[in-house]
């Protein structure tokens, strides 16, 4: 039995065509569609890359014409770094003692810092046993001394007084024989021989007491001299104890306020208090008037040009920032000092001094001083319209 063949028609051969074709699409690596994507990916990374760095220039130029114009509406300031201190202060030193040499001073007495004082008030006192010692031997000898010279001087007047007595007899036992010579007319020769040997004897006799009366007075005199000179001494050194013992009391030379020292003691650097050892010499301590306070600065020779006296600054405290304080340049110094790095750069002194006053305004407190130079750039200016005009 034969059987006929199928008809194709045209359904079933478009069927037969989408079928065999879903094999050879999914062999395709990928689709246009896919391609255009990753394009357009790449084309806005460029983009972007592109207008970044335009971005940045724009701002920065437009912040440093904000910063142009900011410091062209403002006034033009010089800061310069320093120090405070005080205008009118002295330093106290411990004592260096005359006629003697001490390693170390011990204090046992001493005002606290920031007190205030006034002139005359005690500051501190230091050990002065020693001191006082000696004031007691010195006084022992000077007294004995001075014993021995009283001494001395009613032996000298007694002596005198015998000296004088003897020398008066001799001188009359010298005039009664000049009167008994007077009588050799009337008496024999041998008795006129005798009283011209006695007027001789008594003459030799009174010259020699007289010459031995002025000896005497001498060497008396240089023995009494010999221990005024050894009193006089022993005085002077005694006065030099008591000296040195009231150089052991210290009290203010001015009226101000008290600022310890830092002091190197037993391996540690610390403000100086009572039981610590000084040695002579040594400032372990300052009075300063904080009514009148300036502050030190530097300014190197570039900027040197620009500063001239009575230009008003502001002075601002490091260590207390909301504290302002006006003030203007009272000293610039004419001549430089090598700087740090170069002796070529050359720094000059500049003091500032401060308008008012404060209790935490204290020396050795570092500052930044701002100069206002707009009255300097003015009176350049001024100057410079001048030569022109001429």
């Amino acid at each position: 039995m034969s059987t006929a063949p199928a008809e194709v028609t045209p359904e079933s051969e478009s069927l037969d065509e989408r079928q065999g074709s879903q094999p050879e699409d999914l062999g395709q690596p990928s689709s246009p569609k896919r391609w255009r994507g990753w394009l357009w990916a790449v084309a806005a990374l460029a983009v972007v890359l592109l207008i970044l760095p335009l971005a940045f220039r724009t701002r920065h130029s437009s912040l440093s014409r904000v910063s142009q114009s900011t410091n062209a509406d403002s006034e033009p300031i010089l800061r310069l770094k320093g120090t405070t201190e005080a205008v009118e202060s002295r330093g106290i030193l411990a004592p260096l003692l005359a006629g003697q040499q001490i390693g170390s001073l011990t204090i046992i007495h001493l005002v606290r810092g920031g007190t205030k004082v006034k002139r005359g008030d005690f500051l501190a006192e230091f050990d002065r046993q020693a001191q006082m010692r000696d004031i007691i031997d010195k006084q022992a000898e000077y007294q004995k001394l001075v014993d021995q010279v009283a001494g001395e001087q009613a032996k000298e007047s007694a002596a005198r007084a015998k000296d004088e007595t003897e020398l008066k007899a001799s001188e009359n036992n010298l005039s009664t024989a000049e009167l008994e010579v007077q009588k050799t007319e009337i008496l024999s020769r041998i008795d006129a021989e005798k009283k011209q040997e006695s007027l001789e004897e008594a003459k030799a006799t009174y010259d020699q007491l007289r010459q031995t009366f002025d000896l005497k007075r001498k060497a008396a005199q240089a023995a009494i001299r010999i221990l005024e000179i050894q009193r006089d001494r022993t005085k002077q050194t005694l006065e030099h104890s008591k000296a040195n013992s009231d150089q052991m009391r210290i009290h203010s030379p001015i009226d101000g306020i008290v600022v310890l020292n830092t002091i190197w003691k037993q391996g540690t650097i610390g403000e100086v208090q009572e039981g610590d050892q000084v040695r002579p010499g040594v400032p372990f301590m300052q009075v300063v008037n904080p009514e009148t306070m300036q502050v030190r600065v530097l300014a190197n020779q570039q900027d040197f040009p620009a500063l001239q006296v009575q230009q008003t600054a502001k002075i601002r405290l490091d260590a207390y920032p909301e504290m302002v304080f006006q003030g203007k340049i009272d000293q610039i110094s004419p001549i430089g000092e090598n700087g740090d790095f170069s002796s070529k750069l050359k720094n000059f002194m500049v003091v500032v001094s401060i308008q008012g006053n404060d209790p935490k305004l204290m020396p050795d407190l570092s500052a930044a001083v701002d100069v206002d130079l707009a009255k300097h750039s003015a009176d350049v200016g001024v100057a410079k319209a001048g030569s022109g005009s001429l």
